[in-house]
């Protein structure tokens, strides 16, 4: 889609030109009344020619963080900054977001696993529709941004299909140090941009229901390291996080889940780095006579946990990931230095931006992969 010299756009029934910067309101279908449902869009068309990149936030409508994100990128750039545009889809589902749930009130229709959509079918599927033939199929790749479920939280990490090129690129150049390989669900906003050649991937961060500001400065400091890789902010440095961690699609990753019902206590933290055999849970009924105790199958991440202090039998107690030893030792050193993740004990804690340069990792080439332990150490 990208050419020598800066074009047009046209989204949302609009047409944008190199050098402007549009907000509007665009309507994706018509509630009960028949009034309409309207999506707030932001393109910025940049002054350059480069890639059309789409930011896109609350296709479940509680999951807040990415709103406040989608918010300041549109916010923050300007035409002049830009090679390229930015389309950022600010709250995918506008029902949902209205009533602060996650799927479409009445019927909960997932819209997450309604792409491509159809124009005739139920109204997650026709959202769906306009949304990618208005918007996200005239683009060149992609971030969505989630959160956790409610109840849950989710350490700040990337989910994308690994084994494509283009994806790997775009994923490792967001710079979080986790990423999660698989291909997405059925019907996933991710999944169907990446079978029609639109890279994308999908972030993860925090809880439900809420703005976590400690976020902020970190997604947007890796929104620009996407840019930067994609020459849409030329002669900008590509972020590097430290470490990164790519979780395999199988065996590496698993649920665990409590084999009773009953009151759960977490006995991990407050780093998300735990050793084998470590007790993670423990389970009681409420006389405290049957205690289940339920242990780290090996040394890793507690990467997304339960945060309600009750479970049925079956019931997923984290989201759970594999590391190796060296990966583990670095993860270690990160936390003595006291610049490695904390959300057990006060919410998501990551290091500013200005972190990045202080550690020597925002001074890497554009097109630049994981630094092997030698380089790490001559950083240190």
């Amino acid at each position: 889609m990208t050419s020598d010299s800066p074009r047009p756009i046209e989204v949302g029934g609009r047409t944008v030109r190199p050098g402007e910067k549009s907000q509007f309101r665009y309507a994706v279908a018509t509630s009960f009344h028949d009034d309409a449902i309207e999506l707030p869009v932001t393109v910025v068309n940049g002054e350059g020619a480069g890639p059309a990149v789409f930011l896109t936030a609350a296709v479940h409508g509680d999951e807040l963080n990415g709103v406040k994100i989608v918010q300041e990128v549109a916010a923050e750039y300007e035409p002049s900054d830009l090679h390229g545009t930015l389309i950022c889809l600010h709250v995918l589902n506008v029902p949902g977001f209205l009533a602060q749930q996650r799927y479409i009130p009445i019927y909960d229709e997932d819209v997450n696993r309604s792409f491509p959509g159809n124009p005739r079918t139920t109204m997650a599927k026709r959202l769906a529709n306009t949304i990618y033939e208005e918007f996200l199929s005239k683009c060149d790749l992609g971030l969505d941004f989630h959160t956790s479920t409610r109840n849950r939280t989710t350490m700040y990490h990337v989910r994308a299909d690994m084994r494509d090129p283009a994806v790997e690129r775009l994923a490792r150049a967001f710079g979080t140090s986790v990423i999660l390989d698989g291909e997405g669900s059925g019907g996933t906003l991710r999944r169907v941009a990446c079978q029609d050649g639109i890279p994308t991937v999908t972030v993860e961060m925090g809880r439900a229901h809420r703005f976590q500001t400690a976020h902020l400065d970190r997604a947007l400091h890796c929104v620009a390291s996407v840019l930067a890789e994609h020459e849409v902010l030329p002669n900008q440095p590509v972020s590097w996080p430290g470490w990164t961690r790519v979780i395999a699609r199988d065996g590496e990753k698993t649920w665990l889940r409590a084999d009773t019902g009953g009151l759960v206590e977490m006995k991990w933290g407050p780093h998300p780095l735990v050793k084998d055999g470590e007790p993670l849970f423990t389970i009681s009924d409420h006389f405290k006579d049957e205690v289940e105790v339920v242990r780290a199958p090996s040394t890793g991440l507690v990467v997304g946990v339960l945060e309600n202090a009750v479970a049925y039998p079956g019931h997923p107690l984290c989201h759970f990931v594999s590391v190796d030893e060296t990966t583990a030792d670095i993860i270690r050193d990160d936390i003595e230095r006291g610049v490695f993740d904390v959300y057990r004990e006060g919410g998501f804690q990551w290091p500013e931006s200005q972190w990045y340069a202080t550690h020597g990792h925002g001074t890497k080439s554009k097109h630049a992969r994981n630094i092997s332990e030698t380089e790490r150490e001559e950083n240190r």
